[in-house]
C-alpha cells in the first residue's frame, strides 16, 4: 500500500479497505479488548488509519468503545479507551454452533436406546423446543381473522429470523384445493435438520395446529430446496359472487323462485296416488272420468251435427 491503509488509488481500494477493517476485528478477537496505538503496532499502520477503521467497525456495530481496566494505582488523566468486539462482532467469525447441535441431538438419541427409542426422543426434544415459540405464535395470531391467520403466522415467523411471506395458491388442474402458501425464505437450523428432519416435522405440526387445518409441506431448505413451502387449504370460502355473505335459506340459483315449488305441486297432483287407494282403483277411477267426459261431449255437440239438415 502506498498510503494509510485504505487510501489507494488502485481500482481495489475499496477491497483493501474491506480487507484491513477485517485485519483490525480479527487482531482485536485474537488479542482481547485493544487500544488504538496497540492495534497501529500489532498491524503496522498508522493510528490515524487505524482509527478510521475503528469509527466504521463501531458504526456497523462489529466493535464498541470501552474504557480500560487499570490494575493498581491509577495515574493522571483519562484512561486509555479500549475496542472490543460486540456479540453481533463475534458472530461475524467463525462458529460451530451447527456442530454443537447436532452432536447434542445425536446424544439425545444415543441416551434413549438409539433406533426407533431414539428417534422418538429427538422428536420429544424438538416439539419441546417449539412449544415456547408457539405460544408467542397463538397470541399473535388471535388478534386477527381466521382468515388473515397465515399472513400473521409469515410476519410471526419473519420476527425470529425465518424471512417468511404468505400468498394465495390457486387451484390447479390437477385437482389441487385452493389455498396459501407459507414460504420460508431461510432456516437458522438448515444444517442441524438436514441430519434430524424431527425438527421439520414438529414444525409442520405447529403450524397444523396454530392454523387449525391440516398443512402439507412441499419442500425445505434442509432437503437442498431453495425455499421452505408448506401448503395451507383455504378453509373459508368466500361467498359466491353477487352474493355477500352466501345465499340464504330457501334460495334458488337462476330463474323465478316460484318455479321449482309449481313444479313440485304439479308432479304430486299428477303422479300421486290418494292415501289409502291402490294404483289400480286410481286407474278405474281415471277411466270412469274419461268416459264421463266423453258422454258430455257428444251429448254437447249432437244438436250441432243436426242443425241445417231438412225433417222430410
Amino acid at each position: 500500500m502506498s498510503g494509510p491503509a485504505g487510501q489507494s488509488g488502485a481500482p481495489g481500494g475499496h477491497d483493501e479497505q474491506h480487507g484491513t477493517r477485517n485485519r483490525v476485528a480479527r487482531s482485536i478477537l485474537d488479542h482481547g479488548p485493544s487500544t488504538a496505538a496497540e492495534l497501529a503496532l500489532r498491524l503496522e499502520l498508522t493510528q490515524a488509519a487505524v482509527r478510521r477503521h475503528l469509527d466504521s467497525l463501531v458504526g456497523e456495530g462489529v466493535v464498541e468503545p470501552r474504557e480500560k481496566r487499570v490494575y493498581g494505582s491509577r495515574g493522571r488523566g483519562r484512561p486509555a479507551k479500549v475496542f472490543a468486539l460486540t456479540d453481533c462482532g463475534r458472530d461475524a467469525f467463525e462458529q460451530d454452533y451447527d456442530n454443537l447441535a447436532a452432536d447434542a441431538l445425536r446424544w439425545i438419541a444415543q441416551s434413549a436406546g438409539g433406533g426407533e427409542r431414539g428417534d422418538a426422543a429427538v422428536a420429544d426434544f424438538a416439539r419441546a423446543r417449539v412449544a415456547a415459540q408457539a405460544e408467542q405464535y397463538r397470541r399473535e395470531l388471535e388478534r386477527v381473522p381466521p382468515e388473515e391467520r397465515t399472513r400473521a403466522l409469515a410476519e410471526a415467523l419473519t420476527k425470529d429470523g425465518y424471512a417468511a411471506t404468505a400468498r394465495s395458491a390457486p387451484a390447479s388442474a390437477g385437482g389441487t384445493a385452493a389455498g396459501e402458501q407459507l414460504c420460508q425464505h431461510h432456516c437458522p437450523v438448515a444444517h442441524t435438520a438436514e441430519q434430524f428432519p424431527q425438527l421439520c416435522e414438529a414444525e409442520t405440526e405447529v403450524f397444523s395446529r396454530l392454523l387449525g387445518t391440516h398443512v402439507q409441506r412441499l419442500a425445505t431448505i434442509a432437503h437442498g430446496d431453495g425455499v421452505c413451502t408448506t401448503f395451507v387449504p383455504q378453509s373459508h370460502p368466500l361467498p359466491p359472487a353477487g352474493r355477500p355473505g352466501g345465499s340464504s335459506a330457501g334460495g334458488h340459483r337462476g330463474g323465478s323462485p316460484s318455479q321449482p315449488r309449481n313444479v313440485t305441486e304439479t308432479r304430486s297432483t299428477t303422479t300421486g296416488s290418494p292415501a289409502g287407494e291402490t294404483p289400480s282403483k286410481t286407474s278405474k277411477n281415471a277411466s270412469k272420468t274419461d268416459n264421463s267426459r266423453t258422454k258430455a261431449s257428444n251429448a254437447t255437440t249432437a244438436p250441432a251435427n243436426t242443425a241445417g239438415r231438412n225433417p222430410a
